[in-house]
């Protein structure tokens, strides 16, 4: 019974080698052309982001600042902004279900990231759960709000500073 699993694992091992470097390659690029670009800075200060999220938050945003005049723009657009919806007497919030999902992926996962490198992020983050919210929920809030930072910085192009929230 173990005779056709493992011709599957060995007929797909060279195309895992193949991918994870195609993979490899991309991130060098990414790695190299990066810091490049004319916004980068103010992204790469941001706590968490690092080589990971910088890039993904400067591709988010772009460079054509009005694209998004707003940071709810830029909430709307990555899915992290909540939806209400009524009808009659009766009224419901849900996530947006149109939007790019690996943005709001991107977003949530940073801020996920930020957590324990800024206090009031931890702070903020650690009042939800104290108030039932459940996890995912909590990192939403917390994206809503890093979202808001990050527009303002992106917007005057100028740098975040931890001693400033």
């Amino acid at each position: 019974m173990t005779g056709p699993a493992r011709l599957l694992v060995e007929a797909l091992l060279p195309q895992l080698r193949v991918l994870t470097a195609g993979i490899a390659r991309f991130e060098a690029e990414i790695a190299r052309l990066a810091p490049r670009q004319p916004d980068y800075q103010l992204f790469d200060d941001l706590p968490g982001a690092g080589p990971t999220f910088a890039p993904r938050l400067l591709v988010a945003v772009g460079e054509r600042r009005e694209r998004f005049p707003t940071a709810a723009s830029v909430q709307k657009s990555a899915g992290i902004a909540p939806v209400m919806e009524r009808s009659g007497n009766k009224s419901w919030v849900h996530w947006r279900y149109v939007c790019s999902k690996f943005l709001r992926q991107t977003f949530v996962e940073w801020a996920a990231q930020t957590i324990p490198r800024s206090f009031w992020a931890k702070t903020f983050y650690e009042s939800c759960r104290a108030r039932g919210v459940r996890h995912q929920a909590a990192l939403r809030a917390l994206a809503f709000k890093w979202i808001r930072i990050l527009h303002r910085c992106w917007l005057d192009r100028v740098p975040y500073d931890s001693r400033d929230t």
